[in-house]
């Protein structure tokens, strides 16, 4: 199984993730790019797929699924 390539979404400026997305598939022939984010910057996710699905690469790449999904996190209290 060929590797998944990943962008975690964060706070930095918008267009450095839409870039990052673009140099994947361009630069570096990825077949397949995962964009990550948690909490309030799923919406941010979910902006740079459609610039890059309808503006950077409009016919040349399409969105394969979305997940949603949450994790437990353990936390150990040490009082």
């Amino acid at each position: 199984m060929a590797e998944q390539t990943i962008i975690y979404i964060g706070n930095k400026p918008f267009m450095n993730y839409v870039t990052a997305v673009a140099m994947q598939f361009t630069s570096q022939d990825a077949k397949e790019v995962v964009i990550k984010a948690r909490g309030r910057y799923i919406a941010r996710a979910v902006d740079v797929a459609e610039v890059i699905r309808k503006k950077f690469m409009a016919g040349q790449v399409d969105i394969k699924s979305i997940n949603i999904d949450s994790e437990e996190r353990q936390v150990d209290h040490k009082w």
